[in-house]
């Protein structure tokens, strides 16, 4: 399948169902629990991550979401000034390492330049900062239908997607899974949630819905630069003219 952005309108009305609703409620404990305290940090969601940051609007000192371009934006939050863009993925309108931590949600799934897009978010991470990657799981029933937003673009396996970061510059550090229920409309189902969500997650991991792989920015080391030996030159024999011979006068 090849790899396109979700509409964000149909982003949207996707979280509004009740499956999305609770969809929403899993993946935001998770992230959550990966990051349990923002306080005073600066909060960058790419793609479409709105449902899950705003658990950090009242904590972080500034979250930011971003949305390509080819997806759509919407005004969020509701109430209050938008914090909202819309933009080109590989070329994000931050300055150099001004963001503490990047939540990568409904994007490198979606992505048609997407070590473009990696690099811009290297650029845009501070030293010490950290990434969050959403992305649906290869081997869950997520990626199988296009019931959800999760069934288009490129799943990804835990290893596909680590190797991934690692090849353009961040060192994954830990990862989870989340949304191990069918995606159903049966309401017993949907109620049930939270108990597959336990059980799934002690047994049956690599069925999980979604991964999530968190990682920090490499930092390379500078090699010294020597200057470069100018290549040993010989000498250049040079004919000289010859200068003719005088005879001497007849005696």
């Amino acid at each position: 399948m090849d790899a396109m952005w979700s509409d964000v309108v149909d982003l949207r009305d996707f979280y509004d169902t009740r499956l999305g609703q609770v969809a929403r409620h899993l993946l935001r404990r998770r992230i959550r629990q990966t990051w349990p305290d923002v306080r005073g940090e600066a909060v960058l969601g790419l793609g479409y991550a709105t449902p899950f940051l705003r658990q950090f609007t009242n904590e972080a000192g500034r979250v930011v979401a971003l949305m390509p371009a080819q997806q759509g934006v919407l005004h969020w939050p509701l109430e209050g000034p938008n914090a909202t863009a819309l933009v080109d993925e590989t070329d994000l309108p931050l300055p150099d390492a001004s963001m503490d931590r990047v939540l990568l949600a409904h994007a490198v799934e979606c992505s048609e330049h997407l070590r473009d897009m990696l690099k811009e978010v290297w650029r845009v991470m501070a030293g010490n900062g950290r990434l969050l990657v959403v992305a649906p799981n290869r081997r869950g029933i997520w990626a199988r239908t296009d019931r959800t937003p999760f069934g288009s673009g490129h799943p990804f396996s835990p290893n596909q997607l680590s190797r991934l970061l690692r090849d353009n510059g961040f060192t994954p550090v830990a990862v989870g899974r989340a949304l191990y229920f069918p995606p159903t409309n049966s309401r017993w189902l949907l109620s049930s949630a939270q108990t597959m969500e336990r059980i799934g997650d002690r047994w049956f991991q690599r069925f999980a819905g979604t991964v999530l792989i968190e990682a920090r920015k490499q930092i390379y080391a500078v090699r010294a630069v020597r200057p470069k030996k100018l290549p040993r030159t010989r000498p250049v024999l040079v004919t000289l003219p010859q200068v003719a011979r005088r005879e001497p006068p007849p005696s």
